[in-house]
């Protein structure tokens, strides 16, 4: 169980540079599976996702990312767009069974938008640690343009981006030296 703990939780860091290997649709599926039981609020799952897995994706992605992460979104063997549906309260009926909680939601726009970003970033959480119990090395970016990137890869819906994540199996040579932590002292406060 420790083992399986530090694999998860301890030993993984953001990588830089992956194995020129495949990450198969089964994989990218298995991944999935074991975030989508991660808790959010009103079960209201509002994480859309695009796996990127094609150079004529990852190129036409490439446009939208800060110069420095172009190389990165290029030579990973999958970069995903983590979205968000920010109309994700049309499922709640089906989503969330105590109560019609789509009336808190569909008439207010600014609460469903703070409500998809909050949770589509919780899911991205999941979406890591499933990714490393996978075996998966993952690495997270900001540094696009979330208007291009929507206008590219979700025009014509409700679903806007939240950030990157390149995927694959590590190079041993994709990691920088690790930086410290925060002690639990330094940003930790029980009261």
């Amino acid at each position: 169980m420790a083992d399986q703990i530090n694999q998860i939780f301890v030993e993984p860091q953001t990588c830089y540079k992956f194995l020129d290997k495949e990450v198969s649709d089964q994989s990218l599926n298995d991944l999935y599976d074991l975030l989508k039981w991660g808790p959010t609020s009103f079960n209201c799952s509002p994480m859309r996702l695009k796996f990127l897995k094609s150079k004529q994706a990852k190129e036409s992605l490439s446009r939208f990312v800060s110069e420095d992460n172009v190389k990165k979104v290029l030579n990973a063997p999958v970069c995903t767009i983590i979205g968000m549906d920010t109309e994700f309260w049309r499922d709640l009926p089906k989503n969330y069974l105590r109560e019609d909680a789509k009336k808190y939601f569909e008439n207010d726009p600014e609460k469903s938008q703070i409500t998809a970003f909050r949770n589509s970033s919780i899911q991205g959480g999941y979406f890591l640690k499933a990714a490393n119990a996978l075996g998966l090395a993952v690495g997270p970016m900001s540094g696009f343009s979330n208007e291009l990137v929507d206008e590219e890869f979700f025009n014509g819906t409700t679903t806007k981006s939240n950030f990157l994540c390149n995927l694959g199996y590590p190079d041993k040579e994709g990691y920088y030296e690790r930086a410290q932590r925060y002690n639990f002292s330094d940003i930790a406060e029980i009261l």
